[in-house]
């Protein structure tokens, strides 16, 4: 891995991007990586015509889970739900810049599980 991409992650990974809760979420979703024991949660607010106006997470794991949630918390900002839905996971890797092995790749993968969760689930009003 070269070196701009390994700061670039460590420096995520050391002062994530939209880490918390928010007040009163209008989507959540949770998933896990049931190998090495990571997990994110990812809770979004929307506006009225779909897009994300507020997003965070909360978790615990490895550097790269941990990095890749950030990264997509921060790219997912302003981004309509019909955009969001589109992400895939070679697009979390092509921002963490290295080849992963299998194993890896499912812990890049958990934070954009957890958001594909998200956007299926609707909080109700009392949480």
């Amino acid at each position: 891995m070269s070196t701009p991409y390994r700061e670039r992650i460590l420096d995520h990974f050391q002062n994530p991007r939209h880490r918390g809760h928010l007040t009163a979420p209008d989507r959540v979703g949770e998933a896990e990586n049931p190998l090495c024991s990571d997990w994110v949660r990812v809770e979004l607010r929307l506006n009225g015509i779909g897009t994300i106006v507020e997003a965070a997470f909360t978790g615990e794991g490895c550097v790269i889970a941990l990095a890749a949630a950030s990264m997509l918390m921060e790219y997912i900002q302003g981004q309509s739900l019909e955009d969001v839905r589109r992400l895939r996971e070679t697009d979390v890797v092509q921002w963490l810049g290295m080849d992963l092995r299998p194993a890896r790749r499912a812990c890049a993968r958990v934070a954009l599980e957890a958001l594909k969760t998200a956007l299926t689930r609707e909080t109700s009003p009392d949480g």
